[in-house]
C-alpha cells in the first residue's frame, strides 16, 4: 500500500522549486547524488506552470507497429479504474517501450482532459505527446521526450507495473516532483521533513547571494557563511 503524506506537506512541496527539493533530498543522505531524478531527455512542456506533485500511476506502451491482423489496436479505458487505486494527486507515468520511443503521442488533449478528471496533475513520458496549446489551455503539465503529431498505433499493453523514463526507475504509488528544471523522486520515508530543509536551503542560499551583490564581500567572508550549519 502506498505510504500517503499529509495534504500539508503536499502543499509545501509545491512551493519549492524542484531543484531545492533535490537539494533537500541530498540533506538526509538516504540515497546517492546521482541517482532519483530524471535525465535531459525529458522535457518540461509548460515551463511556465508551477511545480508539480502527484503520486505515480504507471502504464507501459507501444504505439510504432500496427497490430499483427491490420487495422488498429481497440482503445481500452478499464486502465483508468486500475489507476484509481492510487491517491490523488496522480501524476501517470508512461514508459514508450517501442525500440525508437516516441512515434506516439498517446496523451493530447483529449486524454489530457480525461486523466485531469480522475485526478492526475500531469504526464511524464518517454514518448511523446502532442495537442500542447489546448492541454496547456487546461493547466496541466506534461514532461515528454518528444512531441509528435501522431498518435500512429499506441496501445496500453501493461498497467501498474514498475517502469523506467529518463533513466529513472519509478513504481506505481512513488512520489515525484516536478517543474521546469525535470522530475524528482521524493523518498516517502523523508517527505513530510523536506518542506522544512528545503527553507532553511532556500534562506542561506538567499543570504550568500545577498552578500555577494554587498560591499562587505571577501572571500574569507564568504566560506565563513558556507561552513555554516543549516
Amino acid at each position: 500500500m502506498t505510504t500517503i503524506v499529509s495534504a500539508e506537506t503536499l502543499v509545501a512541496l509545491k512551493s519549492f522549486s524542484t531543484c531545492l527539493i533535490a537539494n533537500a533530498i541530498e540533506y538526509f543522505d538516504v540515497r546517492l547524488r546521482n541517482e532519483g531524478f530524471g535525465d535531459s531527455s525529458l522535457q518540461c512542456r509548460f515551463p511556465h506552470f508551477p511545480p508539480v506533485v502527484g503520486y505515480t500511476a504507471n502504464l507501459r506502451l507501444h504505439g510504432a507497429n500496427p497490430p499483427m491482423q491490420g487495422g488498429t489496436y481497440a482503445d481500452k479505458t478499464d486502465w483508468l479504474e486500475r489507476i484509481g487505486h492510487e491517491p490523488v494527486p496522480r501524476i501517470l507515468v508512461i514508459e514508450d517501450a517501442d525500440r525508437r520511443p516516441g512515434t506516439a503521442a498517446y496523451v493530447g488533449a483529449t486524454h489530457a482532459a480525461i486523466l485531469q478528471a480522475v485526478g492526475c496533475v500531469g504526464v511524464v513520458t518517454n514518448g511523446g505527446v502532442r495537442d500542447l496549446p489546448e492541454v496547456e489551455q487546461l493547466g496541466f503539465q506534461l514532461f515528454s521526450g518528444n512531441v509528435s503529431v501522431s498518435h500512429s498505433y499506441a496501445h496500453i499493453a501493461h498497467v501498474e507495473v514498475p517502469v523506467c523514463v529518463a533513466g529513472l526507475r519509478i513504481s506505481p504509488g512513488d512520489l515525484l516532483h516536478g517543474d521546469r528544471h525535470g522530475i524528482v523522486k521524493i523518498p516517502l520515508s523523508i517527505a513530510d521533513k523536506l518542506p522544512a530543509v528545503a527553507a532553511r536551503i532556500k534562506e542561506r542560499e538567499e543570504e550568500i547571494m545577498s552578500f555577494c551583490r554587498s560591499d562587505e564581500f571577501s572571500c574569507e567572508k564568504l566560506r565563513q557563511i558556507l561552513r555554516k550549519e543549516l
